[in-house]
C-alpha cells in the first residue's frame, strides 16, 4: 500500500515538474513585434544581407510554438510579443545587426543576447 502511494506521489511530481519546466519555457519564448516607432521598440535594428558582419543570426518561422533563442515569430499583437522591434534603414541607426539565415540551425547571437535587455 505503502509503495503504491509513493508510486503515485512520484509520478505525479514527475508530470508537474515536466509541465512547470514546459511553461517556463514557453515564456522564454522569441515572440516579436515589428513597429513603425523606433520610440517604442525594445530594440532597433537592422536588417543585413552580410552573416559576418551581423550581431545576430535569426530564423523566422510561421510556427509560434517553434521560437525560441534565435527563432523568432512574427506577431501582429503587440501586447504578445515578448520583444518589440524597429526596422530601419540607416546601419547606423541600429542597436543590433541581424541577418535573417535561412537555416535553423545556424542561429547565434555574437552580440549580448535576445534574452539580456
Amino acid at each position: 500500500m505503502n509503495k503504491n502511494l509513493l508510486v503515485s506521489g512520484l509520478i505525479k511530481f514527475i508530470v508537474f515538474f515536466g509541465s512547470l519546466i514546459f511553461f517556463i519555457n514557453m515564456v522564454r519564448s522569441q515572440v516579436i513585434y515589428q513597429t513603425d516607432n523606433r520610440f517604442e521598440a525594445d530594440y532597433v535594428v537592422y536588417v543585413t544581407t552580410n552573416k559576418f558582419e551581423a550581431d545576430w543570426w535569426v530564423y523566422m518561422t510561421t510556427n509560434r510554438f517553434e521560437a525560441k533563442k534565435g527563432i523568432l515569430y512574427v506577431t501582429k499583437n503587440r501586447f504578445d510579443a515578448d520583444y518589440i522591434l524597429y526596422v530601419t534603414s540607416n546601419r547606423f541607426e541600429a542597436d543590433r545587426l541581424i541577418y535573417r539565415t535561412p537555416n535553423r540551425f545556424e542561429v547565434k547571437c555574437n552580440y549580448g543576447d535576445l534574452n539580456d535587455k
